[in-house]
């Protein structure tokens, strides 16, 4: 009856003279493959509250066919029809098919050398007020995460999709963070305001990069487009002067079957310049928050810090860089980000990146942390090179960025701080969830994406290009960037003498006529097996250069 079936366990006690523990059958997920019992069996592994949101939570959010109250509208700035100085054109650029918008961006020049912008966020902190069944709710979850075949709300989907989400077109409320800068993209000017805004246009990035790109269009829309973008340029050159660090991650990108959601193509998803622009604008808001929150409250403000890497962090990846004729100079995040510039071949266009990837897994995570738990000195992001740093922009999606938001309008008049919120230990065991759902966030999400890899390679037999990024005594690891996808080529099996010697200095396994080292470029095979139904692994088997003897594993 439970053969071949995804089954759900309580672990009741571990003797510690068994070899098992003991517990309990509580119910059946589904069929060993199947895409939904998979999906959840994830969600439980990682502690991801999928139950839906209770009656007392869906009761916090206003009835049926709200609108904005006049007397709403009247407290605040008013930017939908340009605002004061009829120049304001709000837009938003996302994700293709994104229906949880929660930031939107404006530019003009308001007067020679000087340029207006603003970064609007929707404002959840109207909806979610400190202490309520929906704000309890929001801090528990933490963080939205996202599947590759569905997305586990942090708030309820009308709230996210609907009332707080920056349609085009529509009336919403927003908490925006607007500039005076000069031409030099240097801020000359601060100020965040409760704001009603609506959105010209929400545009997807390919939509907003097609703009930027097509000399024909010069409609207003357009040229405030190209007016961020230029500013955005700007902003880049100087976090890059400053040490910020370009570093790497392979995103995977799935495209699924409208009716099956089986995958029908992988890949990795390529960033436009649209996406650098957005993502400019978001770290100056972040970063502006930042200062002004902890200014006003220095012991309570909710910060993220990305702490310098441990000693000795890169010492593997420098070992592996000097055989290609590079070294890494870790000495600051400045001479990192150049020593990174400075790996390139012209013939493999791929190195530099590949350098970036494994320097970013040589790092620390950053964290969610309250500034009163650390000495200033210690509020360091150090990829992005700068002195204090915070989650502002995306509310409906981070419970963090709705913290910043209670603050960030206690400064302004808007409204008061609850003591919760001044009190160290509560912001502790807050930053501590925080950080714990985020990572398991990021796990559920891998996680998922592996399960897709399988069905995606399932009945395929596939050749494609991989790089070496590891060297064990037994083994190497290699990733492929076509797919985005890594995993260990054993060179022997495990009682096996190895054909290999290990060469621990070099980063490399050396046999006659053979030589595997990290960032060797190698041809994999890729195929599913299948042996242990309940388990299907990937496995990856080095095809050239020949290896003395057969080499495969699982991913």
């Amino acid at each position: 009856m439970l053969a071949n079936k995804i089954i759900l366990v309580t672990v009741d006690s571990w003797e510690p003279n068994h070899r098992f523990p003991t517990g309990h059958y509580v119910r059946t997920l589904g069929a060993v493959g199947d895409t939904n019992a998979e999906s959840e069996a994830i969600l439980i592994e990682h502690e991801v509250n999928c139950a839906p949101f209770s009656p007392d939570v869906q009761s916090c959010l206003p009835a049926k066919g709200w609108t904005i109250p006049d007397d709403e509208i009247a407290r605040r700035l008013d930017l939908r029809e340009g605002g004061p100085t009829g120049k304001v054109l709000v837009c938003s650029v996302d994700p293709p098919g994104c229906v949880d918008i929660d930031d939107a961006l404006h530019a003009f020049q308001c007067a020679p050398g000087r340029y207006q912008v603003g970064v609007h966020i929707a404002d959840v902190g109207h909806f979610i007020k400190a202490g309520t069944a929906i704000d309890r709710e929001a801090a528990s979850r933490a963080t939205t995460v996202y599947l590759v075949n569905r997305r586990i709300d942090m708030v309820p989907k009308r709230l996210g999709e609907d009332l707080c989400s920056l349609h085009e077109k529509v009336d919403r409320l927003a908490f925006s963070c607007i500039w005076e800068v000069d031409e030099d993209a240097n801020i000359l000017s601060t100020r965040y305001e409760k704001t009603v805004i609506r959105s010209k246009g929400a545009l997807s990035y390919d939509e907003a990069q097609l703009r930027l790109d097509d000399d024909r269009l010069n409609d207003p829309l357009t040229l405030s487009l190209r007016t961020l973008n230029a500013l955005a340029r700007k902003l880049r050159a100087k976090r890059m002067a400053a040490g910020a660090l370009v570093l790497g991650s392979p995103e995977v990108r799935f495209v699924l079957d409208s009716e099956s959601s089986d995958p029908t193509d992988v890949g990795i998803y390529k960033h436009k310049e649209a996406n650098s622009m957005v993502e400019e604008f978001m770290l100056l808001a972040n970063c502006s928050v930042a200062a002004a929150v902890t200014r006003a409250f220095p012991q309570c403000a909710m910060l993220r810090r990305h702490p310098p890497p441990t000693p000795g962090s890169f010492d593997a990846l420098n070992r592996s860089l000097v055989e290609h004729g590079f070294t890494l100079d870790d000495s600051s995040s400045h001479t990192l980000g150049q020593s990174l510039d400075a790996c390139t071949k012209p013939a493999d266009p791929y190195f530099n990146q590949l350098a970036r990837i494994m320097a970013t897994r040589s790092m620390n995570q950053a964290r969610y942390f309250s500034s009163g738990a650390l000495p200033p000195a210690e509020y360091t992001h150090y990829g992005l090179a700068c002195p204090i740093y915070t989650h502002f922009t995306s509310p409906i999606r981070r419970y963090a960025d709705q913290m910043i938001h209670r603050l960030l309008a206690a400064i302004i008049g808007w409204e008061g701080v609850q003591q919760d919120a001044l009190d160290p230990n509560t912001m502790a065991e807050l930053t501590d969830n925080l950080n714990h759902r985020h990572t398991m966030a990021q796990y559920a999400g891998r996680a998922s994406a592996g399960f897709h890899t399988l069905l995606y390679f399932r009945g395929r037999d596939v050749e494609e290009d991989a790089y070496i990024i590891k060297v064990r005594e037994n083994g190497v690891v290699v990733l492929v960037p076509r797919y985005g996808i890594e995993g260990v080529v054993f060179v022997c099996g495990p009682h096996d003498r190895s054909p290999f010697e290990y060469d621990q200095k070099h980063e490399a396994l050396q046999a006659a006529g053979c030589r595997l080292a990290a960032f060797d470029k190698v041809r994999v095979s890729i195929r599913v097996n299948v042996d242990k139904p309940h388990k299907p692994k990937l496995e990856l088997a080095i095809v050239h250069p020949k290896l003395p003897g057969a080499a495969s594993a699982p991913a």
